[in-house]
């Protein structure tokens, strides 16, 4: 008999006997996308200076090199548009290595 009371009393389940609400799966597949949202931007900002190191050391090069860099890949692009044949280009790059 008091078995009988307490059920009545208190059915029990979910919620004092309700169905679970519809909603809940949105908690945690909103828990993993801020996480993967959070880990993406943290992979992002990684990549984004490793490669910023990578392109000013790439832009600063020709700069130290100065002058002869420049004469020097002027030589080659003229030599690659045939401009000057191989002996031409092989006496003005050592004249310009030798600086002479």
């Amino acid at each position: 008999m008091m078995m009988t009371l307490a059920t009545q009393m208190h059915p029990g389940g979910w919620n004092d006997g309700g169905d679970p609400p519809a909603f809940w799966p949105v908690f945690p597949i909103t828990f993993g996308l801020f996480w993967l949202a959070v880990l993406g931007t943290g992979f992002y900002l990684v990549r984004r200076r490793l490669a910023g190191g990578r392109a000013a050391a790439a832009t600063a090069a020709p700069a130290e090199s100065g002058p002869l860099a420049k004469a020097q890949s002027i030589l080659a692009e003229r030599f690659a548009r045939g401009e000057i044949d191989e002996d031409e280009y092989l006496m003005r790059m050592s004249a310009l290595r030798n600086g002479g």
